[in-house]
């Protein structure tokens, strides 16, 4: 009992000496020497800690492509990186050439992880990535070993950056899965899908966004972005209707529908809700569909703010007069078939003293013409090309609620197309796309289907 009266485990004074017997048991377990993970508790999730290794020694043994990988981010962490290898890949040459790494070209030998901080063993020798972090448990060194997740003291959480957040997640022995929540994590935090507008510093005034051709997906990440931090969202029938279910619930949507032969409201009136929120301190987004400068009357609005003070920004958007037709398999220019192409607005019909399109023009050009807003107008649309010179088998294609699930298509002439609208019962939003760049869709169509097919 010598030795064990030698530890100091209380005060003679003031505490009743406790027994023989529970200080004996103190004593061993202070002298008990660090042992490995124990295996019973392999489930018991991991403490994330977030390293700064600014001039830390970390040492990685192995020169293969794990170590590839892992090793510029411990370089972008500050990180002095030693690399012990006999061989290693022509990006881990470079970076020690370039004197951001230190190689020890040789194997790795016991007594290398003196001195480190983090230990990774990334070697594709198993006895070799073993005794690394036996050497490193011993000296009481954070290590990591690739190959056997199960046996590692450590794990690499598969880590992202957002602005100034970092991202990390561990899955351990499932590294794909842990990518892949890394990856939604770090798009939602650069989308403002998932942070608070309440947490953020948000624009002034008005942003006039453009949600692309219908699929939600198709929005900009910029106009996903403002979308999140609005505090009013003035919108209509043809701007995407899924993102207005990520919406939190306390966002004021004001519906502004132009339904055609339905209740619309007028565009003054809209120029009108966008300042009044605005100089109530709110942040506003006009979401509208396609591009809100493409026959989305983007300009009007944003001149009604500038002439009342109010700051705007615009976000472009893809439009709907290129997305919709590629969505359907048709390239608006193909080589050798159609070397330009004119988007026209066909609210207004042919020969309306209202009209700006040059029509005769039309008729006589031989490139592609992308119709908008023409379902309710093709007869005449289709009449006015053909006597300017369109010849009546002109290949015509109509593609309605384009990248939608409900998306459908047809192709005619321009002497038939009126006609197939009408029996198929096309309804808008529907893009209308004149041209020989019709057949190639159908050319791909007949691939598709020839691929398909058993030899």
């Amino acid at each position: 009992m010598d030795s064990i009266s030698r530890v100091p485990l209380f005060n003679k004074g003031t505490c009743r000496s406790p027994s023989s017997a529970s200080v004996a048991h103190v004593e061993r377990t202070a002298r008990q020497p660090p042992t490995a993970p124990d295996r019973e508790n392999h489930h018991v999730p991991p403490y994330l800690l977030g390293l700064r290794l600014g001039g830390r020694r970390v040492l990685v043994v192995g020169g293969g492509r794990v170590a590839q990988r892992r090793v510029p981010a411990l370089l972008d962490a500050g990180a002095a990186v030693v690399l012990v290898s006999p061989h290693v890949t022509a990006t881990l040459e470079g970076l020690a050439e370039r004197g951001r790494i230190t190689w020890h070209q040789r194997p790795y030998k016991r007594g290398d992880c003196a001195g480190a901080w983090l230990v990774q063993a990334v070697t594709d020798d198993a006895a070799v990535n073993g005794d690394v972090v036996a050497e490193a448990d011993a000296k009481r060194i954070w290590a990591v070993r690739a190959d056997d997740a199960e046996s590692s003291p450590a794990w690499t959480p598969a880590s992202g950056h957002a602005g100034d957040a970092t991202v990390g997640v561990l899955l351990g022995g499932d590294p794909r899965r842990a990518a892949g929540i890394r990856d939604a994590v770090v798009e939602g935090l650069r989308d403002g899908a998932l942070e608070s507008r309440h947490s953020r510093r948000k624009p002034a005034g008005v942003a006039l966004v453009g949600g692309g051709p219908g699929d939600p997906g198709l929005i900009t990440v910029r106009g996903r972005q403002l979308l999140a931090m609005a505090d009013v969202v003035v919108t209509d029938r043809l701007a995407p209707g899924g993102l207005l279910d990520e919406l939190a619930a306390d966002v004021e949507v004001i519906d502004a529908a132009k339904i055609p032969y339905g209740r619309t409201v007028t565009q003054d009136r809209i120029n009108e809700y966008l300042v009044e929120h605005a100089r109530a301190g709110r942040f506003v987004v006009r979401l509208k569909g396609g591009d809100p400068f493409v026959f989305g009357r983007g300009g009007e609005e944003a001149l009604y703010c500038a002439r009342h003070g109010v700051p705007v920004t615009v976000v472009p958007g893809i439009t709907s007069a290129v997305a919709v037709p590629s969505a359907a398999g048709i390239p608006v220019t193909h080589r050798g078939v159609s070397q330009e192409f004119h988007v026209v607005s066909a609210h207004v019909p042919p020969d309306h003293p209202d009209s700006t399109v040059d029509w005769a023009g039309l008729g006589r050009a031989r490139g592609t013409i992308v119709l908008l807003m023409a379902v309710e107008r093709m007869a005449l649309i289709a009449a006015a090309l053909m006597r300017y010179g369109r010849s009546s088998d002109t290949p015509v294609a109509v593609v309605q609620d384009g990248t939608l699930p409900a998306q459908r298509s047809l192709t005619a002439t321009l002497g038939t197309v009126a006609g197939a609208m009408a029996d198929a019962e096309v309804r808008p939003p529907a893009i209308v796309v004149v041209g020989d760049v019709v057949t190639v869709a159908r050319e791909i169509d007949m691939i598709r289907a020839d691929m398909g097919r058993d030899p």
